[in-house]
């Protein structure tokens, strides 16, 4: 039966059936190679929600998670340089009164001549100056760091709540308590070398909390290259062409295009036989 109607099929002349299918099929085979051509150019096997809804839905999930996580990296990274800015003021603050304590402690003993310990007072005077002039200058995008007004969040993470709370304390003369050194006499050199030596352990406990600050932000930028790191992974195997598998996948199609070509080339010559039964 299945040959007859094969049989009647190519003694019809008005409608080639089998003309027909072919191309069907040959459409199709174009359809499948355009879409494997097209993976390869563009290095994604799902380019299109129609290719496959739910691993479109879910590599762009995860692309959203990936790109939040970069940029809470960069501002991670933006909080270590404005906190080493911060380090840096306090170390040179620090450097500053580690000569104010020696010139205090020089000034403290009875060989030193009152015009000497003027001159040590005076040194120490500019000193404290430049003290308060580092910590005007100590700045990040024009934000003064360490004169006591800076205070915030970064935000370390994709979600709202990824944030770490930074303080950075006030670090002039005053707030240190050496606005009011002399060491013009003995007796008061004794007491700027206590003042001297305070404001070195307040400052180091100053220092102390951005070294703490800073252990965090290293902790959540490793963290956070991790997360990227596996994100992009499991998107990549979400969303990503296996060349090697489009690869074969085409080479395969061309094939079927090459023999679905052949095909319809004979399935069109066919009613040509009918030709046969009409010559004389």
């Amino acid at each position: 039966m299945f040959k007859e109607d094969k049989m009647s099929d190519i003694m019809r002349i008005y409608s080639n059936t089998q003309a027909m299918k072919t191309r069907s099929s040959l459409m199709n085979v174009n359809n499948k190679l355009s879409t494997h051509q097209y993976r390869l150019s563009t290095g994604k096997k799902i380019n299109s929600a129609s290719e496959d809804p739910a691993g479109y839905a879910l590599a762009r999930t995860l692309e959203k998670r990936k790109r939040g996580l970069s940029v809470a990296l960069q501002n991670v990274t933006n909080a270590n340089s404005i906190l080493n800015i911060a380090e840096g003021g306090y170390q040179n603050l620090m450097d500053i009164l580690m000569t104010v304590k020696d010139k205090a402690t020089q000034a403290a003993d009875m060989s030193f001549s009152p015009e000497q310990r003027l001159a040590l007072h005076d040194q120490v005077s500019a000193l404290l100056e430049e003290v308060d002039e580092i910590v005007d200058d100590t700045t990040f995008n024009d934000i003064n760091l360490i004169d006591g007004t800076f205070s915030g969040n970064f935000h370390t993470g994709e979600k709202s709540s990824d944030q770490l709370f930074v303080t950075l304390n006030n670090a002039d003369s005053a707030s240190l308590g050496v606005d009011t050194i002399d060491l013009t006499t003995a007796t008061a050199a004794r007491t700027a070398i206590e003042q001297s030596s305070d404001a070195i352990d307040m400052l180091s406990s100053l220092a102390q909390d951005v070294g703490e600050y800073k252990v965090r932000l290293t902790s959540k930028q490793s963290a956070l290259d991790t997360q990227i790191t596996n994100t992009e992974s499991v998107r990549s195997t979400v969303e990503d062409a296996d060349f090697a598998a489009e690869q074969m996948e085409m080479v395969k199609w061309q094939i079927l295009q090459q023999t679905s070509v052949s095909a319809l080339t004979q399935a069109n010559s066919a009613p040509q036989i009918v030709l046969s039964l009409l010559q004389s």
